[in-house]
């Protein structure tokens, strides 16, 4: 019987994804900075970065030096923003947000990844007006369902938009500004979620299953593979 990978092999992996994770952190945080200024009070963008990092069990140092490159007192990199659209496997809407030093390297990347997963990259505007930028802060009360009202008061007096049941997960939406108060004041209260985030929520869903699914699945698994791919965003409704 074959054995399995090496707790050092394991751990080895583990690091590296961790590494990866932070090397994004580290754009994220740099280009913000960079774009309005290294003050996260004055700076939604840098105060919701640097709450990804902190959260991640990124260092205080790590963050102080990619500020420092964002405002010009450390090295810098030329580093741009770019978003790729484009569709996956069943026609579904894919978007692909990168931070790059070499842009002719990343679309060829991004490009090659679409066209071995059963996609193809788009132009422009061709999906982003099927998403829209929010706030999500997700909860599971499948063992306590009275959860659910005490989460609700809180979000919404604290400026949520909506919040959703969907058998027994709780997804408080909420405006990108009014994230870090909505998501400060629930866990304040006492309640963790089990996922947060500001991403692109799509319109609608397109389903997937078969082939397709596993192909969407390998599409989205290469993409965030990619070193100069901060997030993938998509409208795929795939299996569990």
């Amino acid at each position: 019987m074959g054995r399995g990978p090496s707790i050092e092999g394991r751990k080895n992996a583990t690091d590296a994804v961790k590494a990866k994770k932070f090397t994004k952190f580290i754009r994220e945080i740099t280009i913000a900075a960079r774009a309005s200024g290294g003050d996260p009070n004055a700076n939604p963008r840098l105060r919701l970065a640097i709450d990804k990092a902190l959260t991640a069990n990124m260092t205080k140092d790590t963050i102080e030096r990619a500020l420092k490159r964002g405002t010009g007192e450390g090295a810098t990199e030329q580093v741009v923003e770019i978003r790729y659209e484009g569709y996956g496997p069943g026609g579904v809407a894919v978007m692909v947000d990168c931070m790059t030093d070499n842009a002719t390297r990343t679309v060829a990347d991004v490009r090659a990844a679409f066209s071995r997963n059963g996609g193809n990259l788009g132009t422009s505007g061709s999906v982003a007006f099927q998403f829209t930028k929010t706030g999500e802060i997700i909860f599971d009360i499948r063992d306590d369902a009275t959860l659910e009202d005490k989460i609700m008061e809180i979000a919404l007096e604290n400026g949520a938009d909506d919040v959703l049941n969907e058998d027994g997960f709780i997804d408080v939406l909420t405006t990108p500004e009014a994230y870090l108060a909505v998501k400060g004041a629930l866990e304040k209260a006492g309640l963790t979620p089990i996922d947060s985030d500001v991403l692109m929520r799509p319109a609608t869903r397109a389903a997937l299953d078969g082939e397709a699914a596993v192909q969407m699945a390998k599409l989205i698994a290469r993409l965030e593979e990619l070193d100069d791919v901060q997030d993938v965003h998509h409208n795929a409704d795939l299996p569990a």
